[in-house]
């Protein structure tokens, strides 16, 4: 296993930091307590190429790999964790999506303005009695010559309101198994019978956009079926490993963001006489958040090469998600109790990182469900079997290449 990033991967690194130092930092605490989302950020981002960061030029994309994809998550939550939402959502959960199961007309009409960052997507599959349990889920979608007519609700939909293109998933045939039975679609905002709304009282990620999306009597076009009728669940699980994979980065940069403020309050604050940074058990937190971040690196790295090779990663990418989102927890609450009462106001960023951290262990499969999965592996209960259409491996001549315009 090469994990050597190289320059390139880097210099896409710095950019991003030198983006949320110098664009986000100095506002992110005030945009948290409004709990807004800029309405600046997308385009920027956008603007920057990282909405696009590593999807093929030929779709409009900036052509990097799939490690340089989990180094800008690092960067993006090491600032705020809504940053890294946007990335799981857009780029995980649906360009790349698009980029495994869409057909060439597909790519070109829905992939190319995403990755361009001139559209935003979103992924709908959580409903109001469907989270986990993804056999539960209730919309539907009948077939009528040449449309479908989508009903049903989609719930904590990140980039709700904010985002154009809809990955829907709904159920095309109620008398087929609990999983078989379902498609998958891609919906716009501009359809008739699609609205939107926001969620508030989060408890964390308050400043980005959490909402719900409703569907009545919504006529989605063939075309926008994405894959074969029936194959929704295997569109959606094989988005979710790329949306876990952007988490599991994106948890590590927590991690490394409490470290940062644990070393630099540890050295600055003193008590009896000396930086509290010379205390024992202050050592101790220190170092096991240090640890947890080299752990939780070196999980998504791994993760992310077997993608460059288009190898399936379902194990792995669970396995990195699980782990990084749980120690980023641990983290944040040891760097909040070395903070002191400081760590309690929001005069320090540790408690945000606090609020933020609890909801990657819940979404894109909880933590207790990612543990399952991890011991059914062991037992030899679950098997991985490829795809109809897997991810590609990252390939200079696919990925930088020109041989089809955008």
């Amino acid at each position: 296993m090469d994990l050597e990033l190289g320059e390139e991967r880097l210099q896409a690194q710095r950019m991003v930091r030198d983006f949320v130092e110098r664009e986000v930092g100095p506002h992110i605490a005030a945009w948290d307590r409004e709990q807004r989302m800029a309405p600046s950020l997308l385009p920027r981002m956008g603007e920057l190429g990282i909405l696009g960061i590593c999807l093929p030029t030929r779709y409009g994309g900036q052509g990097y790999d799939y490690l340089t994809l989990g180094l800008v998550c690092e960067e993006l939550e090491r600032m705020d964790t809504s940053l890294r939402v946007i990335m799981s959502v857009h780029m995980g959960l649906n360009s790349l999506a698009l980029l495994q199961w869409a057909n060439d007309e597909q790519k070109r009409r829905l992939l190319t303005p995403q990755a361009l960052g001139e559209q935003i997507g979103a992924f709908c599959l959580t409903e109001p009695g469907a989270g986990s349990d993804v056999a539960a889920l209730r919309s539907t979608a009948r077939r009528d010559r040449d449309v479908y007519i989508l009903n049903g609700e989609k719930m904590w939909i990140s980039l709700a309101t904010r985002a154009d293109n809809f990955l829907v998933v709904a159920r095309h045939d109620p008398d087929a198994g609990a999983t078989q039975g379902l498609s998958a679609f891609m919906v716009t905002r501009d359809m008739a019978g699609v609205t939107t709304g926001d969620i508030h009282g989060k408890l964390g990620i308050r400043a980005g956009s959490t909402g719900w999306v409703a569907m009545q009597d919504v006529a989605v076009p063939i075309e926008n079926r994405l894959g074969e009728e029936g194959e929704g669940f295997k569109i959606a699980m094989s988005s979710l490993d790329n949306g876990r994979y952007t988490v599991a980065s994106g948890a590590t940069g927590l991690i490394h963001a409490c470290l940062d403020a644990s070393l630099r309050y540890a050295r600055e604050r003193r008590s009896f006489d000396q930086p509290i940074g010379q205390h024992q058990l202050v050592k101790q937190k220190l170092a096991h958040m240090q640890q947890w971040y080299d752990c939780s690196r070196l999980l998504w790295l791994q993760a992310g090469w077997l993608k460059n090779r288009g190898q399936r990663n379902t194990r792995e990418t669970g396995l990195a998600k699980w782990y990084a989102t749980d120690h980023s927890v641990k983290a944040a609450l040891e760097a909040v109790q070395l903070h002191g009462a400081y760590g309690f106001s929001d005069e320090f960023p540790v408690e945000r990182y606090l609020r933020n951290s609890k909801g990657a262990t819940i979404y894109e499969g909880t933590s207790e469900i990612h543990q399952l999965m991890q011991a059914d592996y062991a037992l030899g209960l679950r098997q991985d079997r490829p795809l109809r259409c897997e991810l590609p491996a990252w390939d200079e001549d696919f990925w930088l290449g020109d041989d089809i315009a955008p």
